[in-house]
């Protein structure tokens, strides 16, 4: 079988370290898997980029001008939103012709419009969609944020300037995405029974099959190393306890900086030796710009893409926290998990289905900074830390190995085949 997964970027971004994962997790399974992409960045011979590098930046810089245009010119919400009105037509590469399966990741900013999307589905080839957040169920947005509109019409959209109207961008949009799917089916994964079930709600999906497949993760790469030796390589201190914050851009307010800098703080005030035996790791991009807002100690490393200093960082750290306002199915906790570092976050998304509450790690209240706060005083003082680490192992081993995901894809893609062909 050969499979033709696509994605936006070759590696930047959670969904392009999952599709990647996917790609890599099918290979090694005995299955003939390409990735195509718009923004290649390694010499895998497995990814393919789109080329015309100008065309694809064109294209990009297009569909921002116009969400910029509709958003009056406001730059808060520029990139919460996507309304896919120009992309790339795949259908007359190689790589598309010689595919049985055509496999959909997070395709925006001007990589697939609806058009091309259509397209695809037009050609008669079996589409899966992997869903890494709301988009492919709403209109335009990427997180709903507690709007229930996509249940049954998305339209006086709160990203939009005035929340929009009866007939705004998105309810036009929403029309747009009924008719590319009109008389189609689409095979959708989510990757978390949390996404699932709000992608089952959604109108405009009615009628298409939705499961759920978590992101496979390899074990072999994100796995428990001697911590000392870690720090030393990150020169870090081994004399300290040290919390760890990761995201690709951690002064995201959606990734929740605010509420770990509270926990901290409160923290503080409670335990003031905390200030003295425990420190903050940050990995991300903008890391040295809240590095002084934290009450203890912070070592800014910035953003990383060598996977094991990645490995190493993990390693390093005593607690993982992720107290993110939105998530699906955080790659950053199954990573941490997998080194063996109990993680924390709230009670949001995927997040509970991956730490289990008090077993492999802490769920903290939604929004809590009080209970994320107990948490981390939780881990670090009163568990049994060799424990949390066993089982943190343990349910990624079980739960998200390569080989587990990549055979209940394949499942999924012999079913969309099967349904092709009975319908021929």
């Amino acid at each position: 079988m050969r499979i033709l997964i696509v994605n936006t970027s070759e590696q930047t971004g959670g969904a392009a370290v999952a599709a990647n994962r996917l790609k890599d997790a099918l290979i090694n399974s005995g299955e003939k898997a390409k990735m195509l992409v718009r923004d290649k960045e390694t010499d895998d011979l497995t990814v393919v980029g789109l080329g015309h590098s100008w065309r694809q930046q064109w294209r990009f810089l297009w569909e921002r001008w116009c969400v910029f245009w509709r958003l009056h010119f406001g730059t808060q919400q520029l990139f919460q939103i996507d309304i896919a009105n120009t992309g790339a037509d795949i259908t007359r590469l190689p790589e598309f012709k010689e595919a049985d399966i055509i496999h959909l990741h997070w395709i925006n900013q001007g990589m697939l419009s609806l058009k091309s999307i259509r397209k695809i589905l037009d050609s008669g080839k079996p589409v899966v969609w992997t869903m890494h957040d709301m988009w492919p169920a709403t209109a335009i947005c990427h997180l709903t944020l507690g709007c229930q509109n996509f249940k049954s019409q998305c339209r006086r959209c709160k990203y939009l300037p005035g929340k929009g109207g009866d007939n705004d961008l998105s309810a036009r949009v929403w029309q747009r995405k009924q008719a590319m799917l009109r008389g189609r089916n689409i095979w959708f994964v989510a990757c978390s029974k949390w996404l699932a079930g709000e992608a089952k709600k959604s109108g405009l999906l009615k009628g298409q099959s939705i499961t759920n497949i978590p992101n496979p993760i390899d074990t072999r790469v994100f796995c428990r190393q001697d911590k000392a030796e870690a720090r030393r390589r990150l020169q870090l201190p081994e004399d300290k306890r040290l919390v760890l914050f990761v995201s690709q851009r951690v002064t995201n307010e959606n990734k929740g900086m605010q509420y770990l800098i509270d926990a901290c703080t409160t923290l503080t005030a409670q335990h003031p030796e905390m200030a003295q035996n425990t420190g903050v790791v940050v990995l991300g991009g903008h890391a040295e710009e809240i590095a002084d807002l934290l009450p203890w100690p912070t070592y800014a490393l910035g953003y990383v893409n060598d996977t094991r200093r990645i490995v190493d960082v993990y390693n390093a750290a005593d607690v993982f926290v992720l107290p993110s306002l939105s998530e699906n199915l955080p790659n950053t906790i199954m990573e941490a998990m997998a080194c063996g570092v109990p993680s924390i976050g709230f009670n949001v998304g995927g997040i509970p289905e991956e730490i289990d509450h008090r077993q492999n790690g802490y769920v903290a209240k939604y929004r809590d900074a009080d209970d994320l706060a107990a948490g981390i005083r939780w881990v670090l003082d009163e568990a049994d830390r060799d424990e949390l680490s066993r089982n943190a192992v343990h349910k990624v081993h079980s739960s998200y190995s390569e080989q587990s995901v990549a055979l209940r894809y394949t499942e999924v893609y012999y079913e969309a085949m099967a349904h092709k062909m009975l319908n021929i």
